[in-house]
C-alpha cells in the first residue's frame, strides 16, 4: 500500500490568561485555549490525523499531559517530533486538510500565516496543507464561545 490516510480531532477550553494559539500562530484575543501544553487544537488533530494515518495512537501516548516535561510546550516542537516519527518509517506528507471552528476572533486573517508556519515545520510547501475555519452558528459549546475545536485528514505517501 502506497498511501494511508488518517483524521484528527481535538477541542480545548477557552480561558483568560492564556495565549490563543492556532497552527502555531498567536493570534489577539481575550482568551486562549486551557490545556497542558499550548493547546494549539489545530497542531493537534494534524498530529492526531498523521499518527493514525500509520496506527500509531495518539499524540497522548507520546505527549500525555500527565509529563511535566510537556508542560506549556510548544505544539509545533511536538508536531516536528510526530513529523520525524512519520518520516523515519519511510513515509511523507501528501496532504492536509484541515477545519478549524470557533466563533470568534474571526480566523481568515491568520490562515496563510498558519499554513505557512505548519508547512514549514512539517517540510512541506504551503500547497499541501488546506486550512479552513467555520463558526457552529452559535450551536453547542464552541457555539457558546467555551472553547475551539479542529479537525484534520491527513494523507501520508510511502517515500
Amino acid at each position: 500500500m502506497n498511501i494511508r490516510i488518517g483524521n484528527g480531532y481535538d477541542i480545548h477550553q477557552l480561558v483568560t490568561g492564556r495565549p490563543l494559539i492556532l497552527g502555531g500562530v498567536e493570534l489577539e484575543h481575550s482568551l486562549g485555549l486551557l490545556g497542558h501544553s499550548d493547546a494549539d487544537v489545530l497542531t493537534h488533530a494534524i498530529m492526531d490525523a498523521l499518527l493514525g494515518a500509520l496506527s500509531l495512537g495518539d499524540i497522548g501516548h507520546y505527549f500525555p499531559p500527565s509529563d511535566p516535561q510537556w508542560a506549556g510546550a510548544d505544539s509545533q516542537v511536538l508536531l516536528k517530533n510526530v513529523a520525524e516519527l512519520i518520516y523515519s518509517r519511510g513515509w511523507q506528507v501528501g496532504n492536509i486538510d484541515a477545519v478549524v471552528v470557533a466563533e470568534r476572533p474571526k480566523l481568515k486573517p491568520y490562515l496563510a500565516q498558519m499554513r505557512d508556519r505548519l508547512a514549514a515545520t512539517l517540510g512541506v510547501t504551503g500547497d499541501q496543507i488546506s486550512i479552513k475555519a467555520t463558526t457552529n452558528e452559535k450551536l453547542g459549546p464552541v457555539g457558546r464561545e467555551e472553547g475551539i475545536a479542529a479537525y484534520a485528514v491527513a494523507l501520508l505517501q510511502r517515500r
